[in-house]
């Protein structure tokens, strides 16, 4: 069991890493090579993530500002809706 703990712990903080490695805001993305609109998917899916860690960690935006404009901001809103607003519309009532 004490083992089953470990390898979960690890895992999650494993993925975590992997997941903030690409976050908005790290300096992977430039003027001259902005994020596009599967960026902007991907970014909007790991915003709240990038909220938390965006407290301790400045550089850390949940928004790249070097972007291709419309196109990420499609991708992110997206995201975002599919994501968090996706979820109120596969809850069942339990009243009822």
């Amino acid at each position: 069991m004490k083992t089953l703990r470990i390898g979960l712990i690890l895992t999650f903080f494993i993925s975590f890493m992997l997941l903030m490695g690409c976050a908005p805001g790290t300096g992977k993305f430039t003027a001259a090579q902005p994020a596009g609109f599967f960026s902007g998917v991907w970014h909007g899916w790991i915003a709240p993530f990038c909220v938390i860690i965006g407290l301790f960690d400045p550089d850390v935006r949940i928004y790249e500002p070097f972007n291709t404009g419309w196109w990420y901001d499609f991708g992110f809103y997206v995201a975002v809706i599919s994501g968090f607003g996706g979820l109120s519309l596969t809850r069942k009532n339990k009243h009822g």
